[in-house]
C-alpha cells in the first residue's frame, strides 16, 4: 500500500511505507498451545483465575457435547461432514480435559483441594477420567520435556513436589457405602429423629 503525499516526491517513486508491519501469524494458528507451556503459565495465575478458567473450559466442553448430540442424527444418516465435525469436537474435548487436569494439578500443588464440577462425573466408578490420565501422552503426543519445557506426569509438573497429604475429598463408591453403613449402624442406637 503506497502512501500518497503532496507534492509528489521529486524522483517519482512513492516514499517508503511508515506503517508498522502486520503482526506475525504462527505457521499453524489452529495448533493449540502446548500443554507444558499451558502448565507453566498457570504457575503465575491467582487461584480465582484458575477456577474461572476451569469453569470456562467446562462450559466449552458442555457446548461441544451438545453440538455432538445435535449432529448425531445427521451423522447416523451418513453425513460425512457431521461425523468429521463430531470427531474434531471429541479431540478438542480431550485436550480440554487435559487442561482441566493441569488446572487441578496446579491447584493441588498449592495445597488446595480441587472442587470437581458435577458435570465431570461422567466416568464409570473405578475408572480414571481423561483429566486424570498422563496429560503429556494424551495431548499432542508430548512425552518428554526438552528445551526447558515442563513434563506433566500423573498430574504433577516436572521439578515440583506434590502438596503434602492434600486430600482430594473424593470417595469411591465402596468407601461411601461403608461410611453410610457405619452411620446407619450408629443411628440404630439412637431413638431420635435425624434430619
Amino acid at each position: 500500500m503506497a502512501i500518497l503525499t503532496w507534492p509528489p516526491p521529486s524522483n517519482g517513486n512513492p516514499p517508503p511505507s511508515t506503517a508498522p508491519p502486520p503482526p506475525a501469524i504462527p505457521a499453524d494458528p489452529t495448533n493449540p498451545i502446548d500443554p507444558s507451556r499451558f502448565a507453566a503459565a498457570l504457575e503465575e495465575l491467582p487461584l480465582d483465575t484458575l477456577h474461572s478458567k476451569a469453569a470456562e473450559i467446562r462450559n466449552s466442553i458442555t457446548r461441544l457435547r451438545e453440538s455432538n448430540e445435535q449432529m448425531m442424527p445427521f451423522a447416523d444418516e451418513g453425513d460425512a461432514e457431521c461425523r468429521e465435525a463430531m470427531f474434531e469436537n471429541l479431540q478438542v474435548i480431550g485436550r480440554m480435559n487435559g487442561r482441566l487436569g493441569l488446572l487441578k494439578a496446579e491447584v493441588e500443588r498449592r495445597g488446595i483441594v480441587w472442587m470437581r464440577d458435577p458435570e465431570d462425573l461422567r466416568e464409570e466408578p473405578g475408572e480414571e477420567s481423561a483429566a486424570h490420565m498422563d496429560v503429556t501422552t494424551a495431548t499432542n503426543g508430548v512425552t518428554n520435556g526438552t528445551n526447558g519445557q515442563h513434563v506433566v506426569e500423573n498430574n504433577a509438573i516436572s521439578g515440583q513436589v506434590a502438596a503434602p497429604g492434600a486430600p482430594s475429598g473424593r470417595l469411591t463408591d465402596e468407601e461411601l457405602r461403608q461410611q453410610l453403613a457405619a452411620q446407619l449402624d450408629g443411628d440404630e442406637e439412637d431413638d431420635g429423629v435425624h434430619l
